[in-house]
This record gives structure tokens, sequence and C-alpha cells, in this order.
């Protein structure tokens, strides 16, 4: 999709703690890349790794850079980054912008020794934490609200904290100060803390790392593991022979160390909340292959375009769809309505950034530079496409008049999660309200204005029951933010 026009995910975070002594046979550095790599889809702007042997307080190894991961990190760069443990970042900027100094994780001395921290998300009250940390004579070096949490995590906490100055009462401290929207990892000496807010709306899991190999056998405990990793995704594990431990819960701060993991505390919601995870993880941020809350989030697409079809049913001859995060869905559409797949656009995945452009021409050229038709599958057929979102309505403007060019009949659009009306403020790029293309016009006005025939957006309800319909909880309480869907949003808001 064209720049702007698409959401964004703020970052991904990945660490690893190696179970042996330095020097470890565990290359750190490496499988944090892997990590990174395997977390690209979460943001492409900068990246970063900060690794430590553990025992010398006064020294990390950094490198961090803008660009996605591989143009940041050579080989030099990952030999140079040694250590049994390290925590490292992939960052879509929300606040602040792409200059180098923005790029995590952040490194601070404190009286304690050296902190690392790499954040995912968006606090809400950013604004009166910056003017706490600035009231206390503490300068800010970046427009980050992920410097804020770094600040905040340096100062002791107030007297009464029963934990005192260590560690886990800094972070409750945090927790207490603001309650959404972060996942965390935290490095001091030999320990990595990982952090989930108290409404769980960043996603956070840990994972055993084993010889490869043998991840089917280990089911049978037969095998110790190498060790831990911590990542914002399950998508990861495969590539650096990883399995699922579990999901961190909200509120959760576990403890991560060379010896195992450790849960040392939880800071609870107010007022018996349920937890509040970003719903559109699952329409379009995490990767297909990832579980979020004992799912995999490809079923969870699929499950969308079932229930779209039980909602918005229209006899077609083909079911398709916008590469390639709605596939999943168009496959759920065609099994329930009983029309065929098949494939309309073939997406060029060497074009890289592609820029809102000035003129309806040029656009148009943006996305046959991005996709191109395959025309011979539907030619002079109705089609009904699927995408997962509309934001602006740019790009699948012109991918309508592009299919139509082509040989279409006729092109349905069905959107496989409700419309989007209200920004948010925990991460996600969803721009103001005016520049949402639902709040300027309801479904009929805008399938006209795009020249489709028709255009349905999957029901508010319809995703949830899609969402929840598989949620392997253990009884845990589950939940899921839809602010920018109907402008209730789990906390009170800073104006």
């Amino acid at each position: 999709m064209e720049e702007l026009d698409c959401l964004q995910e703020a970052c991904g975070l990945f660490a690893c703690v190696a179970c042996g002594e330095w020097p470890t046979n565990l290359d750190v550095a490496h499988i944090i890349y892997l990590g990174l790599v395997a977390l690209q889809h979460r943001g492409q702007e900068m990246a970063g790794i900060v690794t430590s042997k553990g025992e010398n307080k006064k020294k990390y190894a950094v490198h961090r850079g803008v660009g996605n991961v591989s143009q940041v990190f050579s080989e030099d760069h990952l030999r140079n980054l040694r250590g049994n443990l390290g925590i490292g970042h992939t960052r879509y900027s929300t606040h602040g912008g792409t200059e180098h100094q923005n790029a995590q994780p952040f490194v601070v001395y404190t009286l304690h020794g050296l902190l690392a921290v790499a954040h995912n998300g968006e606090l809400v009250n950013a604004k009166n934490l910056r003017n706490k940390i600035l009231e206390n004579g503490v300068g800010l070096s970046t427009g980050s609200d992920s410097e804020l949490i770094t600040q905040i995590l340096s100062m002791p906490p107030p007297e009464g904290e029963p934990h005192g100055a260590d560690w886990l009462g800094r972070i409750r401290h945090l927790m207490a100060l603001t309650l959404t929207a972060y996942s965390l990892v935290i490095m001091h000496d030999d320990v990595i803390f990982a952090v989930r807010d108290p409404f769980g709306n960043r996603p956070l899991c840990i994972g055993e790392l084993l010889p490869p190999g043998v991840i089917q056998e280990s089911k049978h405990g037969d095998f110790e593991p190498e060790g831990w990793i911590v990542s914002s995704e399950t998508c990861v594990f495969p590539s650096v022979s990883a399995k699922l431990h579990r999901e961190i819960e909200p509120g959760e701060i576990v403890q991560v160390t060379k010896h195992g993991i450790r849960s040392i505390g939880t800071v609870s919601r107010p007022d018996n909340k349920p937890p509040a995870l970003c719903i559109f993880e699952y329409v379009y941020f995490a990767r297909p292959d990832s579980i979020l809350e004992g799912q995999m989030v490809y079923m969870v697409r699929k499950e969308c375009g079932r229930q779209l079809a039980l909602e918005a049913a229209f006899k077609a001859d083909i079911v398709s769809t916008v590469p390639e995060s709605a596939t999943p869905s168009a496959l759920g559409f065609s099994e329930v309505s009983g029309i065929p797949y098949a494939e309309v656009l073939c997406k060029n995945r060497y074009v890289g950034r592609t820029f809102i452009q000035p003129n309806p021409y040029l656009r148009q050229l943006a996305v046959a530079k991005k996709f191109g038709p395959l025309s011979a599958n539907f030619r002079g057929k109705k089609i009904i496409l699927i995408d997962d979102s509309i934001v602006r309505g740019t790009t699948i403007g012109a991918i309508i008049r592009l299919l139509k060019e082509s040989g279409a009949k006729e092109v349905h659009i069905r959107i496989a999660s409700p419309p989007l009306h209200y920004p948010c403020y925990m991460g996600i790029n969803i721009p103001t309200r005016e520049e949402l293309i639902a709040n300027e016009l309801n479904a009929d006005q805008l399938a006209k204005k795009l020249g489709a025939n028709s255009l349905v957006y999957l029901s508010v309800g319809g995703l949830l029951s899609a969402v929840q319909r598989g949620i392997s909880n253990n009884g845990k309480p589950s939940g899921h933010c839809t602010a920018c869907l109907t402008g209730k949003y789990p906390v009170e808001l800073e104006w």
C-alpha cells in the first residue's frame, strides 16, 4: 500500500539471555538480529541492539541506526556486539521523528549502573510525564515518549513503595504513573526485565532457545534450554530455534536471567476493567503465523472472512484479495460463500516505500508499480475483492480502476474489519478524524467515489466474535481495545 495510506505499528521488541557463563556458545547478537528481521513488519525506520557480558556495569556494546535491520547491521557490527545477554528494537516513529538520536534501545547511566530500555507502544499521558520530568530538573534530548520511560526508571521510586529502590520498585512506580500503552524490555547487569502494561495493549511473549532440530522432541522435556528470549511476537521462534514458553500477562513483570525466568510482580487495572489488547494486532499488524491469546493470527483473519461472508453475501464469479494481509480473510470468505478464490493481483515485493503522490495520475502509477493485474483470471468476471481495512481510500481506489481497466466486469469491495472512525493514541499512526475516509462518506458513498460496484465493512460485533471464538486463556480474563472503531478508549485520554 501507499505510504500513509496504511496503518503502521510502533515497534518490535526482542531480547535474549544465554544460560551459560561468558564466553557463551550462544551467539546472542546474531540471535537478536534474526529476531529483529522476523519483526521487521513492526517497524522499518530504525533498529538497534545493545549487549552486555553481564559482569561489567560500566560498559555495554551498542549499535543503532536509521533503516531496516539488514541495512543497519553488518557482520562486523554483530561481531562487535559481544555478550551473553542483550535487547533489540526495530522502530516506527509515533512520538519523535526518524533522527538517529531516537533509535532504540536507549542507554543511560544511573546511580546503580547502566540501564538499557526498548519500548513498543505510546504513552497516553506523555505530556504530563514530560512536565513531571522537566520539573525535577532532568533535561530531555528527544521527543520520544520512550525516553520518558527511561528517565522515570532511572529515578528512585517514592517513599512508601514496598519494594524500595530496587528495579522492581522502579518498574512498579513507572506502571503506577502510566497505565498504557507499552511493552518493555529492560536490561541491567545480568538481568532482563520484560514488562507489559496492565491493559496488555501491546503483545509480548517468552520463548525457550533449544538446539536446532529438537523443537518437537523438547515437548517431552528431554532438552534444557540454551537460553531465553522475549519477543513482541511468536513468529520469531522458528528462525532462532525456539519454542513458545508463554505469553506475558497484562500488568506482569518477568525477570529473565541465565538461571531461567521468574514472575516477580504484577500491577492491576483500576476498577476491575478488562484487558485491552489492540484488536488491530489481529486485523493487520501481527504476522499471520504469530500466536496471540493462544490462537494463530492467520486463523482469526480467516474467521473474519467467514463472518464477513455471512454478513455481506453477494453472487460473484471469484473472490480475491489485496495481497497479502487480507489473503486469509479472502480464503475464509470463499469457503463460506462457495465462490471460488483466485488471485487477481501480482505483488512486486521489491518496490520499497511508495509515497503519497500529488495527483491521481501519479497515484495510479504508484499502484501499478506495486501490483500487476492477472487479467486472465478475471476478465469479464464479477470480483469480490477483500481488503483488511480502509484508512484514506487512496490505494483501494487506484486498485479498483486498475482491475476494471484490465477487464473486470464488476468489483465489489468487502473489508474484513469495521470502518475506522477515531484516532489511536496508543502506538498506531491512525490519522485525525478528518483524514479518515469513513468519517466523510458512508459505505455506499465511498463505493461510488472509489468506483466500486458495492462496499461492505465487517461489523464490530462480527470482528469481536471472530477474534474471541478461538481464545485460549486458561480461564483468565480477555478483552480488546476497539477505540479506533468505537471511540471507547480503555483509559482517560490526556488532552
